[in-house]
């Protein structure tokens, strides 16, 4: 997703890997297989100054806590990263602590963001578990946006736990994971129809 800033066009979604750092255990298949190479910042670079990109959004693409102090170091020392959707431990009792530590070390300040990979969670009410939900409080009370990486059976699920926290904005990537182009909401358009009335949605579609 792309929006406009006042200096320029700010890419609201991309990702960065280095596979001998870190393997993207996600990456199966042959549909797949053109994303089985690092991607690096300096490979973002050279394409997005010739699309007037001027700043971006890094998003977390794995559920470690190595991840996000690494992707804010990166922020620190670019002058296109403007902001880091990261990860932690939202069932964990200490998520609002994990979450002032990350504000407080290297590059915090471009923490803007958390996300978790909920489209791998069995349990299908995952967002709606108490432990859960207080970490989305966390989030909150920090200022930060909780950015949804969700399938479309869960979309249902995902609009109830929003109308329970209307101090959090919500935002859905990928728009709910579609099945194909020609499905724009997955299971029909009832569940996507839902989104709209939440207080605070927000969409993010990139191209992968």
């Amino acid at each position: 997703m792309e929006g406009n800033t006042a200096e320029g066009v700010m890419d609201a979604h991309h990702h960065v890997w280095d596979l001998s750092v870190r393997d993207q255990d996600w990456i199966t298949g042959p549909e797949l297989a053109p994303l089985r190479r690092d991607f690096l910042l300096a490979d973002l670079e050279s394409e997005v100054r010739t699309a007037g990109v001027t700043a971006t959004v890094l998003v977390q693409t794995i559920d470690v806590p190595e991840e996000t102090p690494e992707f804010l170091a990166l922020a620190q020392d670019s002058d296109l990263v403007a902001g880091v959707v990261g990860w932690t431990d939202l069932t964990s009792p200490n998520a609002a602590r994990a979450l002032a530590a990350l504000r407080e070390g290297p590059g915090g300040e471009h923490l803007v963001g958390i996300r978790h990979q909920v489209q791998g969670e069995s349990d299908p009410r995952w967002l709606l578990r108490p432990d859960v939900l207080r970490g989305f409080a966390a989030v909150a009370e920090a200022g930060l946006v909780y950015d949804l990486v969700i399938r479309p059976h869960q979309l249902a699920v995902a609009h109830q736990t929003a109308q329970l926290l209307p101090g959090l904005t919500f935002v859905l990537d990928h728009a709910g994971k579609p099945p194909s182009p020609r499905a724009s909401c997955g299971h029909g358009r009832t569940r996507c129809a839902c989104w709209p009335r939440c207080p605070t949605p927000s969409a993010s579609s990139p191209a992968w």
